[in-house]
């Protein structure tokens, strides 16, 4: 027993010296203010939120003493959470030997195979107090620095990095795709910009649109045709692709052409794109031979590929590869039903249906008439033959019908279908979607009647296989947070590969409809608090009364969302202790998402931050959860703590 005691002062004396060797020389004239307060924490690497401390210490006189620092200290490091954890591992609740450690990480953290060496260079990384690393022990400031590490967070550090087989067809991989690419607004009256294209390629995207119409001088322009919004030249928006192009993933990059511009103009076009693009512009079949299926994006990495209408084959474009074919102009017929279109079809507001009131002598209403079937026009497009001939393995091909792309359509070709469209066919015929979406590339867009830029639900067409789910990537909320979490995969690249029952030919896959062993999991989360949550926005100091809503969103079934009880009146350190089980039946589908909200009233809660993962990117054991503003960007240090489990 004395020795135990011996041992505890011993380790509480290494901690006064290795704390007062730190911030002593701070207090020489007996107090600090804020500002060195701050300074003090940054060297005592303890991440803090400015709003959090500026509260504690204003509870304070307008400086402190040493003893009501170390106090603010242990109110914003000394975690009651994690240091029940470490006392359940510590044999005196004071420090943890090497062999305590190692237990810690198989059993809790489901690091297999820790050993000596996992556990030695552990201590070394984060344990602060020298007299301690020696004896290859961690005390009780090394363990929370290494919980609050990258090393603890919830997303698996191998999945930071292109991990999957990117050998197969183009075909076979979602697509990070953006909608309107040139908008950082509305798209009516909002505004052009380049940044669009910067900011879209800097987020991992791989598919752009890009809206061309005549502009003056013979200079083709880019906005949203027949609105207000402003106008950039095409010649411009090439220029910041070419520099942004592989900024942050190596593999190609899609530019989806939404050409209303004459042939003459058209020409312009290619030239911009030859000469500004250069060897990055794919201008011709990969190999010697004539391909029967899409490359890879292994193969086409650092290249750019144009999506647009195009005259002919993609044969017959080999057989005049090398003859000059500008002033050459095709020409070939399109059929369009008048209302198909998504705009069409969406801009007729229904009218609220009358509460239904049984009266004795009711007149009997007649059933509306039969939809008459839509009419079809023939519409005459003309192509300059220098951008056709740019057209590779991205065609832009009209989708009729599954029967029709199955009978006719070329593995080169490529569908865009409108999300109302889209939808009805989804929920009508999704097994004949997934079958059509493993053959073909298929891009989905917003409906135009979207004035604001606002955005579909995209899972409900990943959930179909559906390759390029376009977005706009200027609208937060939602659905950017979807698309975030999911293409934060595979490295962020811009490219993941599809599960193989999206890519088998002869699927039976259904998502409204799950049959078969699609390796379902039962996933538990234990919410066990939250850490300098951002704290309310109608609050005058650091409080919030945070909830926490954890919701899967995959195949319909798999749709879930439960919700934590209010903490009252604490944004730094909420405890809920919470555990919640879902199971899952399509996890390969399936993002997890954590919102956390302040409620403002019994019927409104305000948004304070949210992370959202791929549900098999998640690690394992006691993790920390970062947050994420609306507008994407990270608001540190503010975390949940969870405990993570799964089979």
């Amino acid at each position: 027993m004395e020795r135990i005691k011996c041992i505890i002062h011993f380790l509480n004396l290494f901690f006064r010296t290795w704390f007062l060797s730190i911030i002593q020389d701070e207090f020489r004239s007996g107090k600090i203010n804020l500002d060195k307060t701050l300074k003090l924490l940054v060297k005592l690497n303890i991440p803090f939120d400015y709003v959090h401390v500026k509260y504690v210490f204003k509870r304070k006189t307008g400086t402190i003493t040493i003893e009501e620092f170390r106090a603010i200290y242990r109110t914003l490091a000394h975690r009651t959470e994690i240091h029940e954890l470490f006392c359940s591992y510590s044999p005196n609740r004071k420090i943890l030997p090497e062999t305590n450690l190692i237990e810690f990480l198989k059993k809790e953290q489901f690091v297999i195979d820790a050993d000596e060496a996992i556990a030695s260079e552990l201590i070394a990384k984060y344990e602060p107090i020298e007299e301690v690393q020696r004896k290859k022990q961690m005390s009780f400031e090394g363990f929370l620095r290494y919980m609050n590490s990258k090393d603890c967070l919830i997303y698996k550090r191998d999945h930071t990095i292109v991990y999957q087989n990117m050998s197969y067809p183009l075909r076979d991989y979602f697509i990070s795709s953006s909608h309107n690419t040139y908008l950082i607004s509305d798209q009516l009256i909002g505004p052009s910009h380049l940044w669009g294209y910067s900011s879209a390629l800097m987020k991992g995207c791989r598919c752009l649109e890009i809206d061309c119409w005549d502009g003056p001088q013979n200079d083709p322009i880019v906005y949203h045709g027949h609105t207000l919004t402003s106008k950039i030249t095409f010649r411009t928006v090439i220029e910041v692709i070419d520099k942004y192009a592989f900024a942050v993933s190596d593999y190609p990059v899609v530019l989806s052409l939404e050409n209303h511009c004459s042939p003459k103009q058209q020409e312009v076009m290619a030239d911009y794109l030859e000469t500004i693009l250069g060897d990055k512009l794919l201008t011709t079949i990969i190999g010697d031979t004539f391909p029967t299926d899409l490359p890879s994006p292994e193969l086409l990495k650092f290249k750019i590929l144009v999506k647009n209408k195009k005259v002919g084959t993609l044969e017959e474009t080999v057989l005049r590869r090398g003859l000059d074919s500008h002033g050459e102009i095709g020409e070939f017929v399109e059929e369009v039903e008048q209302s198909e279109d998504d705009e069409a079809e969406e801009c007729t507001l229904l009218p609220p249906k009358s509460p239904q009131i049984k009266r004795r002598n009711a007149v009997k209403r007649s059933p509306p008439p039969a939809r008459k079937k839509p009419k079809v026009k023939i519409k005459k497009i003309k192509l300059a033959m220098e951008l056709s001939e740019l057209v590779i393995y991205t065609k832009a091909e009209k989708f009729k019908s599954f029967e029709h792309s199955r009978a006719n359509q070329k593995f080169y070709e490529m569908n865009s279908i409108g999300e109302a469209k889209a939808r009805k066919l989804a929920k009508q015929t999704a097994n004949e979607f997934v079958l059509h979406t493993a053959k073909f590339i298929t891009r989905i867009y917003p409906k135009g009647t979207r004035a604001t830029s606002s955005n579909y639900n995209p899972q409900e067409f990943w959930n179909v296989g559906c390759q390029m789910v376009a977005l706009n990537f200027q609208t937060p909320g939602l659905q950017m947070e979807l698309q975030n979490g999911k293409f934060m995969d595979n490295g962020a690249c811009g490219y993941l590969l599809k599960p193989e029952f999206m890519r088998d030919s002869t699927t039976q896959f259904n998502p409204y409809n799950v049959t078969g062993n699609h390796n379902p999991i039962t996933l538990s989360i234990r919410l066990i608090s939250g850490y300098q949550l951002p704290p309310s926005n109608l609050s005058r100091t650091n409080k919030a009364d945070p909830l926490v809503q954890i919701e899967i969103h995959g195949v319909p079934e798999d749709q879930v969302k439960q919700q934590t009880c209010v903490i009252k009146s604490n944004a730094l350190c909420p405890r809920w202790n919470e555990t919640f089980t879902f199971n899952v039946q399509v996890p390969e589908l399936a993002l997890v998402r954590f919102a956390v909200e302040d409620q403002i009233s019994l019927a409104a809660n305000e948004f304070l931050g949210q992370y959202t993962l791929p549900l098999l990117c998640m690690n394992k054991g006691y993790r920390h959860v970062p947050l994420f503003s609306k507008l994407g960007d990270r608001l540190d240090p503010a975390s949940l703590f969870v405990y993570i489990w799964y089979y």
